[in-house]
């Protein structure tokens, strides 16, 4: 039986990718897509990208603190009563001043008129009684009278004599009382009117201008806070990438390494058959019994199962990967190390010194920028207790026109000047909050500290397991050369009836588990690879 070439060939494709099921409509990824695909789709990194963007109009919303700010207001209101600005008692009181004065200058006119009256009586009786005693003068002297009578002088005196009327002269010295009420209720009337304004429909604007001149400092320490903050939030937005890219490694080389075992169970199964139609072949020629070819049978089922189980757990694996990388969970994917005789080997760059490490682990950046971060929440308290001193403008409008006697139409005025504020008391509030933020930078520093410890222990076993893996899997490969020697002999003199069968059963044993360790110790290789990259903040930013 000259199987011989057939078992080699096997022995020669350790996991043969030809034996593996062939998926022709399969989406072939690199280790690199699945990274990619995985940061693109996973819900919290796409949390943690808004998060930043959110971050940076914070950023951009602080800054805008430097700026002044101009806001306008404008309102309308009704009033269902009217406002006087006198009481009722004193607006009847104003206008009724017109009947009021009028009484009071018809009584002083009447007192006048009077005292006027009772004098030119007493003038007119004067005058009658002078005229009386002339004229009996007159008649009593008839020369001097028949003399006076011829001179003009007299003559003229006598004319204008008798043209006086002292009753008339007094009765037109007083005229009649005047009308002063009509007028002086007209004007009252104007008054109680402007004292009671129209105010039931009043329109108010305002545009104020206001900018901080100082402010103890707060607004440059919000700034550094937001600028701080967003550093924060990228921090942690790297460290949530390098653990989904860490958890992707982590299922990519995990598929590899089932799919490689499949390979190797359905080659182990092949060779079994192989070695069952041989055994067959000898148990009917009567070289070997049929004790040996039950023997056999049980390894073939043993290996049967072992493949069946290979692909179950393959099949869960490519889910798995699946549903980390954002594609339905039946996406028939291959991977583009799978087939690989040799798993390739991770370059392992030199040591970063602790501090590099430190600078790029995203942990350790979280845990300085947030005590940094309290630093300036602490000076921000501080500064709530100190002056602030801001300048301020405003133009105010209404209607009715306050600076023209409540007038219905628009007017306005400007205003500028300086607000100081003074903080002096609230039971020591601020100085509490300025304590508070100062023990929380102290907190978030002894995290960062415990951090630094714990970081260099990581690297430092990373390193060691890198270094073990690597150790591992040389002497994988020589095991795994040996074995395959030895299986090679063992057909050999299985072919040749000069190795009984339990022997050659346990060659290829040996065989399987050396491909086995192999595969897993290039599997725990990329693994290590993976976590010393992760502890050393190569990735994602620094890869």
């Amino acid at each position: 039986m000259k199987k011989m070439e057939t078992i080699v060939l096997l022995l020669a494709l350790a996991s043969c990718p030809g034996l593996a099921q062939t998926r022709t409509d399969a989406v072939t990824l690199t280790l690199d897509e699945c990274r990619a695909r995985a940061v693109e789709n996973n819900k919290e990194i796409e949390q943690a990208r808004t998060q930043v963007e959110m971050a940076g109009y914070d950023r951009k919303i602080a800054l805008a603190q430097y700026f002044p700010s101009v806001s306008a207001t404008g309102a309308y209101m009704y009033n269902s009563r009217d406002i006087a600005l006198i009481s009722d008692i004193q607006s009847a009181a104003l206008l009724g001043a017109g009947g009021a004065l009028q009484d009071k200058v018809t009584g002083i006119y009447n007192s006048l008129f009077s005292t006027v009256g009772d004098f030119g009586q007493r003038v007119v009786s004067d005058w009658n009684a002078m005229q009386t005693h002339f004229q009996a003068f007159m008649q009593g002297n008839p020369e001097l009278a028949a003399q006076l009578m011829q001179s003009p002088t007299w003559q003229a005196l006598m004319q204008m004599m008798g043209q006086i009327d002292p009753e008339g002269f007094f009765g037109r010295l007083i005229p009649p009382c005047p009308d002063v009420a009509t007028p002086v209720n007209g004007i009252a009337g104007e008054i109680d009117q402007a004292l009671h304004p129209d105010l039931r429909n009043v329109w108010i604007g305002a545009v104020s201008v206001r900018q901080p001149v100082f402010v103890g400092g707060k607004i440059i320490y919000s700034n550094q806070m937001a600028r701080l903050a967003q550093d924060l939030v990228q921090a942690r937005y790297d460290q949530r990438c390098a653990d989904v890219i860490s958890d992707v490694d982590q299922a990519y080389w995990q598929i590899v390494s089932v799919a490689a075992k499949c390979d190797l169970a359905q080659a182990y199964a092949e060779l079994l058959r192989q070695m069952e139609k041989d055994v067959d072949a000898s148990v009917e020629a009567g070289v070997l019994t049929q004790s040996d070819a039950l023997q056999i049978r049980v390894k073939v089922n043993e290996a049967d199962m072992m493949a069946t189980k290979a692909r179950n757990g393959l099949s869960l694996s490519r889910m798995l990967l699946c549903q980390r990388i954002g594609l339905p969970l039946e996406t028939e994917i291959r991977l583009a190390d799978e087939g690989s005789d040799v798993l390739p080997r991770p370059q392992a760059g030199p040591a970063k010194d602790f501090e590099s490490v430190c600078a790029d682990r995203p942990e350790t950046r979280s845990l300085d920028l947030a005590a940094r971060i309290y630093d300036r929440k602490a000076k921000v308290v501080r500064a709530d207790m100190l002056p602030q001193v801001a300048l301020t403008a405003n133009y105010l409008i209404s209607n009715p026109n306050l600076y023209n006697g409540f007038q219905k139409d628009f007017a306005g005025m400007f205003n500028a000047g300086v607000v100081v504020n003074v903080p002096l008391f609230h039971a020591f509030e601020a100085n509490n909050k300025y304590r508070k933020a100062k023990a929380e930078a102290t907190l978030y520093r002894s995290q960062l500290t415990d951090a630094r410890e714990k970081i260099e222990l990581q690297v430092t076993r990373q390193r060691k397991l890198l270094d073990e893996a690597l150790e591992k899997l040389g002497m994988a490969e020589t095991n795994l050369s040996q074995a395959e020697e030895n299986l090679r002999v063992a057909t050999i003199g299985f072919e040749e009836g000069v190795i009984p069968t339990h022997a050659a059963l346990a060659a290829q044993t040996a065989w399987l588990q050396a491909h086995s360790e192999y595969i897993d110790a290039g599997t725990e290789l990329q693994v290590a690879a993976s976590g010393l990259a992760k502890a050393e903040g190569n990735y994602p930013a620094n890869e």
